[in-house]
């Protein structure tokens, strides 16, 4: 196996985790609209996420940063062609953050739902557009022989990448109620269970006919057992939030966005952005990829410095593990 190989694992491995962590909190985001009654509530569900929502986020600096040194010609046509919808989710990303924070500082309640408004918007609009990118990622877009983005941000709006953006959406909600189920206490934690039955066998009939339909345009024996894992994952994650064993029905909901993100990258190879105009435009992991020196250089670092952010995110998780409830926050508790 070549470098460019190994870094072409190595980055769908990044984003897979990506969309495991901060796709429970972009779900999380959705459901303080969908499940909280009131303010207390949702201050139950902010503080679910609250002390690991920026580490999440951390893997999608990593995966961007290893996309740009490992393969500089995939890393300036994906961002110069999908310009306006990363653009959006770069904002969405740093409105919420600042939602985050600044929602407690003042008392006033137009001051504290105007936040609420923009944790809800710039949860749901992200985990919208991340399944259309991926999805014509996969897809494939108009790329000349020059390697360069030549179409437009209609071309990016197909069924199949606006059906990709569906399954993230519904996945990652249902991803976040197991989450919250899993978080939470008393009624909260009653209804995060029924919601999440609910929103799950929605995502189920969309993440299927999603799946099947990137099997039957570019997939091969390989995916196709991703594909069968993700679809059996997410039916024992159902099965699990109804028996009422939400640690299993998270791991298992997880499992599902392994396998299905693994599946993505699996249509993909070798190619990492295929051109619809002559599949001999395509960017390849051959041809936008970084010389092996630079690659051999990456690796060393990423040897080094993975174990140690696995190990800080893994105790920061063990730290605040306990689950919470409406007793917990200050105001209801007097």
């Amino acid at each position: 196996m070549e470098l460019h190989d190994v870094w072409f694992v190595l980055i769908a491995v990044l984003w897979t985790g990506y969309f495991f962590l901060e796709g429970f909190d972009f779900g999380v985001g959705v459901l303080t609209k969908l499940l909280a009654r009131n303010r207390t509530e949702k201050r139950v569900l902010i503080n679910t996420i609250g002390p690991v929502w920026d580490g999440n986020e951390v893997w999608l600096l990593s995966a961007g940063g290893a996309t740009f040194a490992a393969f500089p010609e995939w890393y300036a046509t994906l961002f110069s062609g999908f310009y306006l919808p990363l653009l959006l989710i770069l904002v969405c990303l740093i409105v919420r953050g600042v939602a985050f924070e600044y929602r407690a500082k003042r008392p006033e309640e137009n001051w504290q739902r105007n936040w609420e408004h923009a944790i809800f918007w710039c949860s749901l609009i992200p985990a919208f557009l991340w399944g259309v990118a991926f999805g014509n990622i996969v897809r494939g877009v108009k790329i000349d022989r020059h390697l360069e983005y030549v179409g437009n941000l209609g071309d990016l709006l197909n069924p199949y990448a606006l059906l990709g953006g569906l399954v993230t959406l519904t996945l990652f909600t249902f991803h976040g109620a197991v989450f919250t189920a899993l978080k939470t206490v008393g009624d909260i934690r009653e209804r995060a269970r029924r919601l999440a039955l609910r929103v799950g066998l929605v995502t189920a009939v969309v993440a299927l006919a999603f799946l099947l339909w990137t099997q039957a345009h570019s997939g091969n024996g390989r995916s196709v057992v991703a594909l069968v894992v993700a679809v059996v994952a997410l039916v024992a994650a159902l099965v699990a939030n109804q028996a009422g064993r939400e640690g299993w029905s998270f791991a298992l909901s997880g499992v599902t966005i392994v396998a299905a993100v693994a599946m993505l990258f699996l249509s993909l190879f070798p190619n990492v952005m295929p051109s619809t105009l002559d599949a001999g435009w395509s960017l390849t992991v051959s041809n936008a990829s970084s010389s092996p020196y630079t690659l051999k250089i990456m690796t060393w670092c990423a040897g080094i410095a993975t174990p140690i952010v696995l190990l800080y995110q893994g105790w920061t998780y063990w730290v605040f593990r306990k689950r919470i409830g409406t007793q917990h926050i200050a105001e209801a508790a007097h």
